[in-house]
């Protein structure tokens, strides 16, 4: 069976993560939503996107094919219904659509003529930006049982402080040496080739994947997730890191989101709480003002690409677009467009030559090249934000 996960209607909702990327390549928990679909069906899949997303990340359609929203997280039983599909069945969960099939030669899809399937159990959904955040807590857990299951753990480290160390695994090539893991509050997983340097304190439920690191005397809290290839130091809490992002110095980092290619200036600090302790708005692309979150603890929304300089303070509920660089004294305002130049005092557009040769050098250093597909998406980008800025 052919597997294509379809962004859905919580797209808009996901920016400024799903600028740059399907809803299926979020990251949450241990892994992103599109490698736990693979996982639990065993097979590859493919996307149905936006149109300018979609050479970096095509779809491929079989004569037999099952669409699956990728907004909804697997889970054993969930996977096996849609590996199940049949022609003309649907998954719904209430009024939304999990997954369906169709076939090649599928004109159009009326669900008033499938056989529908009730999904009634729980399941993780990722409807909003801050679900990444609020929901990792539940997300690591799951990643971990199916991660580990019938799994033996790499030994830890006789200089390794630990409490509850059955709800710890650590990957091969994983080097870690006189740190604390605390696993009483959630599971704790260490991925291939990844590093906890000396002195880190770290509370679960934690996850550090492939070649992370956690640089000396971190004080991480859960749930806190580090993508693969990121870094993180100082003070993290409750925050997810996307893949090859650096927040490797002092500085508080609380109940945000970095998506990809980021770098946090040393003593960067953001506010996860409004002083008057009232719920905490978030800028929404869908409304284009500012949304309830129902949370009273929300900190920082940065999308890919985009940098803050030494010293910089994020206030609660900040939004940052793709590709901004932020410095200067002050607060910024907490909702900072896509290619901004500046901070406090004011900004201006960081045009695309400049930022596409800063993309270029950061991402040579791990030894990807930024191609003409990652040019193409970014300046699609810059004009769809271009109502936003104002120079």
């Amino acid at each position: 069976m052919n597997y294509i996960l379809f962004d859905g209607p919580v797209r808009n909702a996901l920016l400024p993560f799903t600028f740059t990327r399907p809803v299926a390549d979020i990251l949450i928990g241990i892994m992103t939503i599109r490698q736990k679909w693979e996982m639990y069906l065993g097979s590859t899949t493919t996307t149905i996107t936006e149109e300018y997303l979609s050479e970096k990340y095509p779809m491929v359609e079989l004569e037999e094919n099952v669409m699956i929203n990728a907004s909804f997280l697997p889970n054993y039983d969930l996977a096996e219904l849609v590996s199940d599909l049949k022609t003309n069945q649907a998954i719904f969960k209430g009024e939304e659509v999990i997954a369906f099939y169709t076939s090649e030669n599928q004109e159009e899809v009326d669900f008033d003529t499938y056989e529908i399937i009730q999904y009634n159990d729980n399941c993780i959904t990722v409807e909003n930006t801050w679900d990444i955040f609020s929901k990792n807590d539940a997300a690591i857990r799951e990643d971990f049982n199916f991660l580990t299951e019938d799994r033996k753990s790499q030994p830890i480290p006789k200089s390794v402080s630990t409490i509850a160390p059955e709800n710890i695994f650590i990957e091969e090539g994983a080097k870690l040496e006189f740190v604390t893991l605390n696993a009483s509050t959630g599971p704790i997983y260490i991925g291939k080739n990844a590093e906890i340097m000396e002195g880190s304190v770290i509370r679960g439920p934690f996850a550090l994947c492939e070649n992370a690191q956690v640089k000396m005397n971190a004080k991480v809290y859960g749930a806190t997730t580090v993508g693969i290839g990121s870094r993180i130091g100082g003070e993290v809490k409750n925050s997810v890191v996307f893949a090859n992002s650096n927040k490797g110095h002092d500085g508080f980092l609380g109940d945000s989101v970095l998506g990809e290619w980021c770098n946090i200036g040393a003593d960067t600090n953001n506010s996860n709480l409004k002083n008057n302790y009232e719920e905490v708005k978030l800028w929404s692309y869908e409304i284009e003002g500012f949304a309830k979150t129902g949370l009273q603890f929300c900190g920082l929304m940065m999308g890919d690409h985009s940098k803050c300089g030494i010293n910089t303070m994020f206030n609660t509920g900040t939004v940052v677009g793709v590709s901004a660089n932020i410095f200067g004294t002050g607060f910024p305002r907490n909702f900072v467009p896509s290619f901004s130049w500046g901070g406090a005092a004011g900004f201006t557009t960081y045009v695309t030559k400049k930022a596409f040769e800063t993309a270029r050098l950061v991402m040579g250093r791990r030894n990807i090249d930024f191609d003409e597909k990652e040019a193409a998406i970014l300046e699609h980008i810059f004009e769809e934000t271009k109502k936003w800025r104002k120079d």
